[in-house]
């Protein structure tokens, strides 16, 4: 827990008012690859001006955290470590870009 506390203190001075704050924790919303693109085309369309994604420590996110997010997001219902989920997520954003723009990179 004070791990935690400490993470989080940590993390909430990297963000700014404005951020739409996303955590992509375990227990959000599962989202297919053209939902997600969706997701942020609504986002867009809504004004926001800043999306922050944010990945957990090894012991989640503490409970201040998790009162400034906005939403929260999972990946998978699998776990991965940190850095196979910057890598997987990195992927997911790419290609909902290229979903948006009509690219060829999605096959569906």
């Amino acid at each position: 827990e004070e791990v935690k506390e400490r993470e989080g203190q940590l993390l909430l001075k990297q963000l700014e008012k404005v951020d739409c704050v996303v955590l992509l924790d375990e227990h959000g919303k599962e989202y297919t690859s053209v939902g997600f693109s969706e997701y942020l085309q609504k986002q867009m369309n809504a004004g926001v001006r800043s999306l922050a994604f944010v990945i957990g420590g090894a012991f989640g996110f503490s409970p201040a955290v998790y009162g400034r997010a906005t939403n929260k997001m999972s990946l998978s219902q699998m776990t991965f470590n940190h850095q196979m989920v910057r890598l997987f997520f990195t992927e997911q954003l790419y290609r909902a870009f290229t979903i948006l723009h009509h690219e060829k990179y999605h096959n569906e």
